[in-house]
């Protein structure tokens, strides 16, 4: 019976690989452990000896990309327009609502006490 095909995760690639570099078994035994194909064990370690000098190369690394602020900013003022928008649309509509988003936004705030350095 034939399997259906399977993703693998990188992570798990890498430790096939890694087993098979170091030669303590053969890939046969390799591939009966990990349940793979033993030609899929050969594939990744030729895939892991070949990138293996990126790892050490002195090309330069992509940074994390900063998100643009003014854009995230304008994001958040369009979402609050919206959102007190459809709040004042609900507000008309019932009562209730209405009453509730005031309890809500005229509850006092805890004080907040701080100790000076006595």
């Amino acid at each position: 019976m034939r399997r259906t095909r399977r993703n693998h995760a990188p992570g798990f690639k890498a430790k096939v690989a890694i087993a098979a570099i170091k030669g303590n078994r053969t890939l046969a035994e390799l591939a009966e452990q990990f349940e793979v194909h033993p030609n899929q064990v050969s594939e990744w370690k030729q895939q892991l000896q070949e990138s293996a000098a990126d790892v050490f190369g002195s090309g330069p690394r992509t940074k994390a990309v900063e998100p643009d602020l003014k854009v995230l900013h304008a994001k958040i003022g369009q979402l609050t327009l919206e959102n007190d928008f459809i709040l004042e649309i609900e507000c008309a509509r019932s009562p209730k609502a209405l009453r509730r988003h005031l309890s809500q936004t005229l509850q006092p705030t805890p004080a907040v006490l701080f100790r000076t350095g006595e």
